[in-house]
Formats: C-alpha cells, structure tokens, sequence
C-alpha cells in the first residue's frame, strides 16, 4: 500500500487536531525509520 491508500483506509484526514504523518518504511533494511523517528522527535520537542 502506498501513503495515500494507508491515510484513506485509516481516515487521517478526519483527525483535524492531531499531527500524524505517514513514511514508507522497510522492515528488513530499515529504510525510512530514521525519517519517521526525526519526526516524531521533532514533533515531541514542539509540545
């Protein structure tokens, strides 16, 4: 599943006062972790 699809089986777009965000990832690589890690440590550091 690509990002769209995953945000619209989910219904993100119905959280309107919340922060999400979607980053394609790998299991066996890791690729994409530490993209999704920097945003959410930067989302933390903003509350």
């Amino acid at each position: 599943m690509n990002a769209a699809e995953i945000t619209d089986k989910l219904g993100l777009h119905s959280l309107r006062q919340r922060n999400w965000y979607i980053q394609a990832t790998c299991a066996t690589s890791g690729d994409g972790l530490y993209e999704g890690l920097d945003w959410l440590s930067n989302q933390l550091k903003t509350q």
